[in-house]
């Protein structure tokens, strides 16, 4: 029996419907849906928000949450519109939201600035809803944490726990009252005692920077070494300009 040939017609519309269901399939954005799965970077960006229709993604650390109910900040034209349809983790601390300043990476931040990324996170699981993780830095292809994940999660604990040390060295100190005007400029004073600028305890392990605070002492504490004096602030005055 002699074999059936298909006809150029005949292949020329099975490609063209091939063609077709490739388009479909690499343009069409999959659903979003309220238990976890694993998202690319390419499904998140479709989500940014520029689609009136569609929902609003965004990842931090990895986790990705449905931010639509925000649609006035994440929306285009909103404040927030830059974390939409990616994780732009560092900008959270950062508040650079050009060019680089949109990544996920937290490489040189501070463990006190690490804690600030994990806290947002937290923020997110509270007020907005959860859908899945994000394979890439974070979660690998199987949505497992990885290293740097974990790591990440290792420096905000440090970061938390030696906040918690500062608050209780800073606790052993009277901190000095303040205001300011636009008048008046500003000032410090001390109820009981005098004001002196003191170096923070463990700012440098928490930030990498050494900040001041203003703290107040008796008199007979003021020739303690690492006290400094306000510029223009009489020696035993309660009151000091700033």
């Amino acid at each position: 029996m002699a074999s059936r040939v298909a006809s150029p017609s005949f292949l020329g519309l099975a490609i063209s419907i091939a063609i077709v269901s490739l388009v479909l399939r690499f343009s069409v954005k999959p659903p979003v849906q309220s238990n976890q799965r694993l998202w690319t970077k390419e499904e998140l960006a479709m989500y940014n928000g520029t689609d009136d229709g569609s929902s609003i993604l965004l990842g931090i650390l990895g986790t990705v949450f449905d931010v639509t109910k925000g649609r006035t900040h994440y929306g285009p034209g909103g404040g927030y519109q830059h974390f939409a349809g990616r994780d732009a983790s560092r900008a959270f601390v950062s508040g650079n939201f050009t060019g680089d300043g949109l990544t996920d990476s937290l490489h040189g931040l501070s463990s006190t600035e690490v804690k600030s990324v994990v806290d947002w996170r937290d923020f997110y699981f509270r007020s907005y809803i959860y859908v899945g993780r994000l394979a890439g830095r974070y979660y690998d292809s199987l949505g497992n944490p990885t290293k740097y994940l974990k790591g990440v999660e290792a420096k905000a604990a440090r970061g938390a726990q030696l906040l918690e040390q500062q608050k209780i060295e800073e606790a052993k100190l009277p901190s000095c009252n303040s205001r300011w005007s636009q008048k008046d400029g500003g000032e410090v004073w001390c109820d009981e005692g005098y004001p002196r600028l003191v170096q923070r305890p463990l700012e440098i392990a928490l930030t990498g920077k050494m900040s001041h605070r203003c703290a107040c002492f008796k008199e007979e504490e003021l020739e303690k070494p690492g006290l400094e004096l306000y510029t223009g602030c009489d020696r035993l005055s309660n009151v000091c300009p700033v």
